[in-house]
C-alpha cells in the first residue's frame, strides 16, 4: 500500500509539473484569465459605481464577485481535458494511472483557481472598495469556492470532452452542481463581509467541506471507467 501511494504522488506531481511548463509556455492562456477579470472588474465599477457603499450595495458587491469568479473558473478549468488530443492521451494511458490523473487536475486546477481568486479579490477591493469586516472568514470562503469550483469541473470536463459538443455539454451539466454551491458561498461571504459570529456560517462551512470532500472521493472512483472509455 506504502508502494502504491509514493508512485500515485510521484505521478501527481509529475503530471502538476507538466501542466505547470505548458502553461508556462502558453501565457496567453493565463493572461487571458487576468484580461477576463480586468475587464470585468472595470465594467462592473463603470456599470454600477460601487465606490461609495450603503447598506444595499453590499449583496450586489457579493453577488458580483461570485459572478466573476464563477465564469473565471468554468473558463480556466474548461479547458483540462479539452485542450488534450488524442495522442497525449494515449500515452498518458500507457503510463500513468487514471486516478493520477484526475486527481493531479484536480490540485492543478485549485491552485489555478486559487491564484485567480485572489487577484481578482485584491483588484475587486482595490476597484469597487472593500466592505469586508471579516477578512479571515471571507478568504476562507474563497479558499473553498476555488475548491469547490476545481474539483466539480474538472470532472464536468472529463465527461464533457468524451462528447462532440463539450463545450455545451459541460455548461448544462455544471449547472445544477455550481448553482447549490454558489447559493451557500454567498451566504457564508456576506456573513463575513456584515462581521457575523462565525458560528453563523458553520453549516454553510461543514456543507462545502462535505461536498469537496465527496467530489472528489467519487472522481477517484468513477474517473477510470470513463478512462477506459
Amino acid at each position: 500500500m506504502r508502494k502504491i501511494n509514493a508512485v500515485l504522488l510521484k505521478e501527481i506531481l509529475y503530471l502538476i509539473q507538466k501542466d505547470l511548463v505548458l502553461e508556462w509556455r502558453q501565457k496567453y492562456a493565463f493572461n487571458g484569465m487576468l484580461l477576463y477579470v480586468g475587464s470585468t472588474v472595470f465594467v462592473c465599477y463603470l456599470s454600477f459605481g460601487l465606490r461609495q457603499f450603503s447598506d444595499d450595495s453590499g449583496p450586489i458587491w457579493n453577488a458580483l464577485l461570485w459572478i466573476i469568479l464563477l465564469f473565471t473558473s468554468v473558463n480556466a478549468i474548461a479547458k483540462s481535458f479539452m485542450q488534450e488530443n488524442r495522442g497525449r492521451l494515449l500515452y498518458f494511458y500507457s503510463i500513468v494511472s487514471p486516478q493520477g490523473i484526475i486527481l493531479a487536475k484536480i490540485v492543478y486546477n485549485t491552485l489555478l483557481m486559487l491564484l485567480l481568486a485572489f487577484i481578482c479579490f485584491v483588484f475587486y477591493a482595490f476597484v469597487l472598495g472593500n466592505p469586508v469586516q471579516d477578512i479571515p472568514m471571507f478568504l476562507l470562503s474563497l479558499l473553498l469556492g476555488a475548491i469547490g469550483f476545481s474539483t466539480s469541473l474538472t470532472m464536468i470536463s472529463a465527461i464533457a470532452s468524451k462528447a462532440a459538443n463539450s463545450s455545451t455539454l459541460m455548461a448544462i451539466l455544471s449547472f445544477p452542481v455550481i448553482v447549490p454551491m454558489l447559493l451557500m458561498l454567498i451566504k457564508m461571504s456576506k456573513n463575513a463581509m456584515d462581521g457575523l459570529d462565525r458560528g453563523a456560517s458553520l453549516d454553510e462551512l461543514l456543507t462545502l467541506l462535505a461536498i469537496n470532500m465527496i467530489v472528489i472521493t467519487v472522481s477517484y472512483i468513477l474517473f477510470p471507467y470513463l478512462w477506459r472509455s
